[in-house]
């Protein structure tokens, strides 16, 4: 009889410790541009979440539901990051630290994580505020104890979780200070060492199931030939970042639309991060949706696994729905 094992897939947790919730909606405060505020509220309200700092207890309630696995992989973004510039703020800091502090008391050593977004701070939805920080490497591999790539052999099976923000650096670089380019292209370049490395050490019967937080960084895998040679060998892709399958699907149909710059640069960066989702076929993308989901359909979940270590039959994913 084959052996099976089970893997437990959760992102974008976004948990608010109580600095975060003190501080009040992400929101506040960014614009006084009228179109804009107005834009962001009804997104807020009617499309993404209406209030990012409430869904605290929907990390509890997944603890104490998840089934049992061997292996738990947290897919990215662990606090709301309601500074935007990542874990160099405090209170992002102090919520990220709760958040996993809680996944490893549950699980203990069968958890995997992987580095999203929110650790290392990104441009704020229309308001254009705050960005990527170096601050926040040292504390998200240090603070967090997140390793930015990792590698565990299952059978024939390769489980890779890799740094979307590194690996997608190029459609960052407004999120970025000038004076802190260099910072970050080194940890790219040495990012991306890893990961060729890793490709050019699969053995032909190998199979890979990756793991990346945000899908838009997957194009710029294609640019290492060891990645390319061994595209093949990655059975599926599993994502976050998304939130729901709405917008896993919309990347999917707007694939080469064209690039709208003129709400500022979050959007911008979104447009050319769709117009290249026609790339993400290769790589057999499988969507963890967010705890919380999205307001639009308020459901929400996370992701369970079946693994055959001969490698007889392919990895089949449920997803599971955590309503609000």
């Amino acid at each position: 009889m084959s052996r099976q094992i089970q893997l437990l897939v959760v992102s974008d947790i976004h948990f608010a410790g109580d600095a975060e919730r003190a501080r009040g909606h992400p929101r506040a405060g960014l614009t006084r541009d009228p179109v804009k505020l107005a834009l962001m509220t009804a997104w807020d309200r009617f499309v993404w979440l209406r209030d990012p700092l409430a869904h605290g207890p929907l990390l509890d309630r997944f603890l104490a539901e998840a089934p049992m696995a061997d292996h738990v992989i947290a897919n990215g973004d662990f606090s709301v990051d309601s500074a935007n510039v990542g874990v160099s703020d405090d209170a992002s800091l102090a919520s990220a630290q709760e958040c996993l502090g809680k996944l490893r008391a549950r699980f203990g050593g069968r958890l995997l994580a992987t580095i999203g977004d929110h650790e290392l701070g990104k441009e704020s939805l229309l308001g254009g505020r705050g960005g990527m920080r170096l601050a926040s490497w040292p504390r998200t591999v240090g603070n967090l104890g997140l390793q930015p790539f990792w590698r565990v052999d299952v059978g024939r099976y390769v489980l890779l979780g890799v740094t979307s923000s590194l690996v997608g650096l190029e459609i960052l670089r407004h999120d970025v200070l000038p004076g802190e380019t260099a910072g970050w292209e080194a940890l790219r370049t040495e990012h991306l060492r890893q990961v060729s490395a890793t490709f050019a050490s699969l053995e032909p019967g190998q199979r890979v199931l990756l793991f990346c937080h945000d899908p838009s960084a997957l194009p710029f895998l294609l640019e290492s030939p060891d990645v390319r040679a061994r595209l093949g060998q990655i059975e599926r892709t599993v994502v976050g970042h998304l939130h729901s399958g709405l917008f896993l699907g919309a990347g999917r149909i707007l694939g080469g639309m064209p690039r709208v710059g003129f709400l500022g640069t979050t959007i911008r960066r979104w447009t050319v991060a769709l117009n290249r989702a026609r790339n993400w076929r290769p790589f057999r993308v499988v969507l963890c949706p967010a705890l919380a989901g999205i307001e639009l359909t308020r459901r929400g979940g996370f992701l369970t696994a079946t693994i055959n270590v001969e490698g007889r039959e392919p990895v089949r994913f449920i997803r599971h729905i955590l309503p609000r």
